[in-house]
């Protein structure tokens, strides 16, 4: 039976050293650990050149996911956010198949033509993905939103991050059992709660590994997958090989045991 495609965030890195080293830098790490996809994050970009890291990417046969903090739907505006096409091209730029973008703020006049057509002039698929806001983190929106995307036959998927759910107090499970269907990627993300109450991203436990099963079996078999929580330590190769060993297991029939 094929893996499913297993990709990493690079944030998962960390901020100061993914913008201190350049994304570029993370190519040969992704690619020795097993990984099939890497995640380019907008928000840590430099001086990186997307034709570069697109030629460096494609030479060890990693695909490419790119992620920008855009949001797809604007406060009182009904057409997509004006950056969505410029967006789409950088992620083009970048040679990903793929663009996350966070939903917005989805209301029942938004203009689905609008982005069916900005859709078509781009052979990125677009993923939407669940944030931590109160506007873009909760399942109702999201049911109203891909009820219009079936509607309109758009080709947009979701990105599921298990996560994030947590900011606003929404059931995973629930969310996977009535947005599955959708899910065209999957963030994997623990969360702890720090001594100050803030909530964060924190390497999985068994108990995580074992709820993040549980969620992949109302999506697609096989779906795509990603680590999005922290990944340091002085072997990074190592490290991140035994975290995509992990995660191409999550979901799979007869699965074994995992361990981190």
């Amino acid at each position: 039976m094929n893996k499913p495609p297993v990709s990493i965030s690079l944030s998962s890195y960390g901020a100061d050293l993914v913008r201190e080293r350049g994304q570029g830098s993370f190519i040969g790490v992704l690619a020795a650990a097993g990984a099939t996809r890497i995640e380019w994050r907008e928000e840590l970009l430099t001086l990186e050149n997307p034709t570069q890291l697109a030629d460096a990417s494609q030479a060890l046969g990693l695909e490419s996911i790119y992620s920008s903090p855009m949001e797809l739907w604007l406060a009182g505006q009904s057409a997509p956010n004006p950056e969505l096409l410029p967006t789409l091209k950088r992620a083009e730029a970048f040679g990903a198949k793929w663009l996350k973008v966070s939903l917005g703020y989805f209301t029942d006049n938004n203009d689905l033509q609008t982005l069916a057509l900005q859709l078509q002039q781009s052979p990125v698929q677009l993923l939407v993905e669940n944030d931590q806001t109160l506007h873009g983190g909760r399942i109702e929106p999201f049911q109203r939103f891909f009820a219009e995307v079936e509607q309109h036959n758009l080709p947009i998927k979701m990105t599921f991050d298990i996560g994030n759910w947590q900011w606003q107090d929404q059931s995973a499970a629930s969310a996977a059992r009535l947005l599955g269907r959708h899910v065209g990627y999957v963030h994997c993300k623990a969360v702890a709660r720090r001594a100050d109450g803030k909530l964060v991203a924190v390497p999985p436990a068994a108990s995580d590994l074992h709820l993040w099963g549980q969620l992949l079996r109302h999506m697609p078999q096989g779906v795509m997958r990603a680590a999005e929580y922290p990944l340091q330590g002085d072997d990074l190769v190592e490290l991140t090989s035994e975290h995509v060993a992990v995660l191409a297991r999550l979901g799979q029939p007869r699965q074994e045991p995992a361990h981190v």
